[in-house]
């Protein structure tokens, strides 16, 4: 018993070791890749499983209002380029324990700066009984928001917002 149980285990080793990708004989290939499988829709055609069918379901998404409130105060904002804009990250520092759902409200009009600022409000919503004070490693939070590059055009500067005080990233 030893010795078929030790040939297995030397032979399995050397074959899911092999380079050979597409070989019926190395273990690794038995179940084949993942291979995207699409859903069908209940009309026949492929949808989307994330993206709600009813008009009510998004009708209730683009009329949902957003309660959050602006953080106690920011205490880093960088900006990064990506291919087609940049994705703005600020970090602050919220008053309570447990903030979520933390948000970078644009202030400025849909496709419109001030005087060439984007300005953002860092906003957090604090669950109902939650403890202020704390360490501060237990109130930080990061968010983060892409703006593409026709957001960007005539933009010196972005600014983020807070409850206590506001941070700038000029070009």
């Amino acid at each position: 018993m030893r010795k078929p149980l030790t040939t297995l285990v030397i032979v399995g080793s050397l074959l899911g070791g092999c380079g050979y990708s597409d070989s019926n004989w190395n273990p690794a290939n038995w179940f084949g890749w993942g291979q995207p499988d699409p859903v069908a829709a209940e009309d026949g055609s492929t949808a989307n499983p994330l993206i709600p069918n009813s008009r009510r379901a998004r009708k209730n998404a683009e009329n949902a209002v957003y309660v959050g409130t602006p953080i106690n105060s920011v205490t880093e904002l960088k900006v990064e380029r990506i291919p087609g804009g940049a994705i703005i990250r600020a970090t602050g520092v919220s008053g309570y324990q447990g903030g979520y759902n933390a948000f970078l409200l644009p202030l400025n009009e849909e496709g419109q700066s001030s005087k060439g600022v984007l300005t953002f409000r860092f906003d957090i919503q604090i669950p109902a009984g939650a403890q202020s004070g704390g360490p501060t490693a237990t109130r930080e939070v990061t968010v983060a928001r892409r703006v593409t590059d026709q957001d960007l055009v005539g933009i010196r500067s972005i600014r983020v917002e807070s409850r206590t005080n506001a941070l700038a990233s000029r070009r």
